[in-house]
């Protein structure tokens, strides 16, 4: 487990180099690929992980969000993924 750590709106998340990311149709979703398995991404996940290519922030990924789901505010929802995927060692940050 990695130290708690909270996101700003200028930092740039990236999915951490162990895992790769992609869509497994068998699974109908996003899933984490790692050496010794797997991860299959919840959709609300799928959708946010898909944005984080280490070059957008995190703002960046919000308004995509948004943008593509007109009328949700879903910044927050952005924020407690970021801190959980953290935690559970998939993402880190570009500083």
């Amino acid at each position: 487990m990695s130290a708690e750590r909270v996101f700003l709106p200028e930092d740039v998340p990236e999915i951490e180099r162990h895992f790769r990311l992609q869509f497994e149709a068998t699974q109908s979703a996003w899933v984490l690929l790692y050496p010794e398995g797997m991860v299959k991404l919840s959709t609300s996940a799928g959708e946010i992980m898909k944005r984080i290519d280490g070059r957008a922030t995190v703002n960046d990924v919000v308004t995509n969000l948004e943008e593509t789901f007109p009328g949700a505010d879903l910044r927050q929802d952005v924020m407690n993924f970021l801190k959980v995927a953290h935690e559970r060692g998939w993402i880190g940050s570009k500083q």
